[in-house]
């Protein structure tokens, strides 16, 4: 697993990058800065995986812009210890971010490719997760509810009631939402089992949130 001092050099750079953007949440710069984001990668990209650019993976699936990532994080205000449910682990780049901030994250993959894939590696980079799961992110992980947080990390074209009960009061989901080839980034707020306050943060892609699972 090679980590060499270009590629910490090129972290660096990306992280002004998105300071100038707007990210401010030091925890999670230093864990962007911790993890390697070109291992999530196929080795033909590795020369630009500090680049602020989406890339193709397997599955026919994409890891996400790393601005997409920082901005989603953000939004989710994670703090150590808080139990975060993961709805799509992907490559399992999101995933090592969120362990590197020190949360407690469960996540799930519907691709089995991708599982196999993103627990392998994180497992490598010794960022494992408390809970991985190959299954169905619609159903989320009843199981070990209620979590203080959920980060949906693909386009939802209707807002999944059954992850809302899965959160606890004061907790937050970060979602992107809508029908069409963009979505828009969406952060809820759970006020009580029958109240939620929405705020809605711009236009993004993802690919689309899929029900059951994929071998």
């Amino acid at each position: 697993m090679r980590d060499s001092f270009v590629h910490r050099g090129k972290r660096r750079h990306l992280l002004n990058y998105l300071m100038e953007k707007g990210i401010a949440d030091s925890r999670l710069l230093d864990a962007m800065n911790q993890v390697p984001r070109h291992l999530f990668l196929e080795s033909v990209f590795e020369d630009y995986a500090y680049e602020d650019r989406s890339f193709p993976i397997a599955a026919n699936q994409t890891i996400s812009h790393p601005s997409t990532v920082a901005e989603q994080t953000q939004l989710l205000q994670v703090k150590e210890q808080e139990k975060i449910l993961e709805i799509g682990t992907g490559s399992g780049y999101q995933t090592a971010v969120l362990v590197a901030m020190k949360a407690q994250v469960y996540t799930i993959e519907r691709q089995k490719e991708l599982f196999d894939f993103s627990n392998k590696i994180l497992k490598d980079i010794q960022l494992r997760p408390k809970f991985q799961s190959f299954g169905d992110g619609f159903a989320g992980l009843p199981t070990f509810a209620p979590f203080d947080k959920i980060l949906v990390t693909c386009g939802a074209a209707v807002l999944p009631i059954e992850l809302l009960k899965q959160l606890k009061q004061g907790g937050l989901m970060v979602i992107p939402l809508g029908k069409g080839d963009e979505q828009i980034l969406t952060r809820f707020r759970k006020l009580s089992d029958t109240s939620f306050e929405k705020e809605e943060f711009g236009l993004y892609k993802f690919v689309p949130m899929l029900n059951n699972t994929q071998k």
